[in-house]
C-alpha cells in the first residue's frame, strides 16, 4: 500500500458512495499513515518532499444522504479536489427511472456543481452517459455534455473510447467563445483605464462578472492550445463601445 500510494501514476483516488465527512476521512487518514504522520495538514507537504503531490480524492455523489451532506464532504479533507455523479445508484437510491431529459436528475446535479464552487474544488464532473453506439448514442452524449457544461460541470464521465473526443469537444471552449473572449479582455483594460466600470461590446452589457468570465475562458483556451498571441494581435484595436 505505501509504495502504490507514492506511485507517481496514482494521482486520485475515487471514494464511492460517499454520504459523509467520515468516509473521505478514512482514506484521508490510510494516506496518512503511509506517511506516518499526525497531522492531517502536513500531507500534502510530505508528499511534494518526495516531488509529488499526494492523491487527491474525488467523492462519488451517489445517493439521497451523500446529497444532503455536501458541504460536510466537501469539506472533509484538503486532498479533495472535485466531486462527481453518479447518476445510475442515485436513481436506485430514489427509486426514480432516469430518463433521456435528466429531468429528475436537475436538483442532484445542480446542487453538486453550486457544492463545488461554494468550496472552491476545481472539479464537478457530471454524470455517466451509457448510450456510446451509433449515431443516436453519440447525439445523446452530445446533448448530455452540453447540458452538463451548461449547468456548471466542467468534465464528463466516460465508458468507452469512443466517448472521449464528444465530451473533450463540449467541454472545451469554441473558436467563437476564445474569440469573444479575447476581445473583452482586451477591451476592458482599456475601459478600465477610462475609468469605466461597465461598457457594451456587440449590443451587450459587459460589467465585472462578465469581464471576470471572459478572463477565465481565456487562462483556460491557452491550456487547450489556442493560439491566443494571434488573437490578441487580431484584436488589438478592439474598444470598448
Amino acid at each position: 500500500m505505501n509504495q502504490q500510494l507514492k506511485s507517481p501514476h496514482v494521482d486520485t483516488i475515487v471514494v464511492p458512495k460517499a454520504q459523509s465527512a467520515s468516509d473521505l476521512r478514512l482514506v484521508h487518514d490510510v494516506i496518512r499513515h503511509v506517511q506516518s504522520t499526525g497531522s492531517s495538514k502536513t500531507i500534502i507537504k510530505e508528499f511534494e518532499a518526495v516531488h509529488r503531490p499526494p492523491p487527491r480524492l474525488l467523492p462519488l455523489i451517489e445517493t439521497a444522504k451523500g446529497l444532503i451532506n455536501l458541504s460536510e464532504i466537501c469539506k472533509a479533507s484538503p486532498l479533495v479536489t472535485g466531486l462527481a455523479f453518479a447518476a445510475e445508484d442515485f436513481c436506485l437510491d430514489l427509486s426514480v427511472t432516469r430518463t433521456p431529459g435528466l429531468t429528475e436528475l436537475l436538483f442532484a446535479r445542480s446542487a453538486i456543481v453550486t457544492a463545488a464552487r461554494a468550496h472552491k474544488l476545481p472539479s464537478a464532473i457530471d454524470l455517466v452517459c451509457t448510450a456510446f453506439k451509433g449515431k443516436e448514442g453519440q447525439n445523446m452524449l452530445r446533448e448530455e455534455s452540453e447540458s452538463g457544461k451548461g449547468l456548471g460541470f466542467n468534465g464528463k464521465q466516460i465508458i468507452h473510447p469512443s466517448q472521449i473526443d464528444i465530451v473533450h469537444k463540449a467541454f472545451g471552449r469554441s473558436e467563437e467563445e476564445v474569440n469573444w473572449a479575447v476581445r473583452v479582455v482586451i477591451a476592458d483594460a482599456k475601459a478600465a483605464e477610462a475609468g469605466r466600470g461597465s461598457w457594451t461590446l456587440d449590443g451587450k452589457m459587459i460589467d465585472i462578472p462578465v469581464a471576470r468570465k471572459a478572463k477565465d475562458i481565456v487562462s483556460k483556451a491557452e491550456v487547450c492550445g489556442f493560439d491566443l498571441n494571434a488573437l490578441r494581435t487580431k484584436w488589438q484595436n478592439q474598444e470598448p463601445e
